[in-house]
């Protein structure tokens, strides 16, 4: 059960000391930094872009850059996400008319490719992409802003995905986005994620003892 990957979601961090939060996260041995990025019009909030990420890779280098695009045509960006210093590019399947192109464009530079969908998307309709990709993340909210409550049908739609990736033989990241925390952790874990993107619960108070009992709370 330990083997689960934590990415911390920094859209909850202090952006004004941003280089002290990152440090600590490192003192809780987070390996994944999940960057999500948003532009105001596949979701209605607008984060953070490309100069944003070269400079944080630019200073902290050894963490998994586990970047979320929520982005309209995200073909047109996915080279300048990963000249950036992307070690993921997870893109939205609604967001494309071209799902194939974006797949292909992330592996073509050797990195990993994720596909991502919203809660109201069947998981049945990325079933024929999970053969090229390395990643699935299933949105456990509404995807464009933190600190909402975790949608309870993500645990079903997680074990569609995790049958259907075992039933093909291959071997994915199946990661879920969204209101995750020490309360509903096991039961992810349960259902087939492997990895989680944590942002409240290790953010608000003290980051490191926040990891530490959201580690501790795995069985």
């Amino acid at each position: 059960m330990n083997d689960c990957i934590i990415s911390a979601s920094i859209l909850n961090a202090n952006y004004f000391d941003i280089k002290s939060d990152i440090q600590k996260l490192k003192e809780a041995n987070i390996k994944w930094l999940h960057l999500d990025v948003m532009d105001g019009m596949f979701v209605q909030n607008i984060s953070f872009g490309i100069p944003f990420i070269k400079n944080l890779k630019q200073n902290i280098s050894s963490m998994v850059f586990d970047t979320h695009l929520m982005i309209e045509k995200p073909e047109r960006y996915i080279e300048n996400f990963i000249d950036a210093g992307s070690d993921i590019i997870t893109f939205h399947y609604e967001a494309t008319d071209d799902i194939k192109k974006c797949i292909d464009m992330i592996k073509s530079k050797n990195i990993l490719a994720g596909i991502s969908i919203r809660p109201v998307t069947p998981v049945e309709e990325i079933y024929e992409y999970i053969k090229d990709v390395d990643l699935v993340l299933i949105m456990s909210v509404n995807p464009g802003f933190g600190g909402q409550k975790f949608i309870e049908a993500t645990y079903e739609r997680v074990k569609k995905v995790k049958e259907y990736s075992l039933k093909i033989g291959k071997k994915i990241y199946i990661q879920v986005d969204g209101g995750v925390n020490k309360d509903n952790i096991n039961l992810l874990i349960e259902s087939g994620v492997n990895t989680v993107v944590i942002g409240s619960a290790i953010f608000k108070g003290n980051i490191v003892d926040n990891v530490n009992n959201i580690i501790n709370s795995k069985r």
